[in-house]
């Protein structure tokens, strides 16, 4: 899991399936009371996910950090032309909210 490089299994939805499926998991070993062997399995299998969430976690961190200087970047370079589109934005939403209420 410490690889910099996921894979396209490294999914939200993978994670969330293998989550679900921990949680059953779980869930069938409190049911039948078992403390032989089946929990040192299950805390192994936490501990991946757990490791799993904290890259995907860290990965889309990543990328809004990086967007979000990017966007800045583009703002600086662009003062008018960003005012010009917040303006129009604002204005379109306006024009829509008011159609609404009427």
């Amino acid at each position: 899991m410490k690889n910099s490089h996921p894979s396209s299994a490294d999914t939200p939805d993978t994670f969330l399936t293998d989550l679900r499926t921990l949680v059953t998991e779980a869930e069938k070993l409190l049911s039948q009371g078992e403390d032989t062997g089946h929990g040192s399995a299950l805390r192994a299998r936490f501990d991946a996910a757990q490791e799993r969430f904290a890259d995907i976690y860290a990965g889309a961190k990543k990328r809004i950090v990086a967007s979000g200087k990017y966007t800045d970047q583009a703002i600086r370079e662009n003062p008018y032309q960003s005012l010009a589109i917040a303006a129009g934005v604002g204005m379109l939403i306006g024009v829509l909210l008011g159609r609404r209420s009427k």
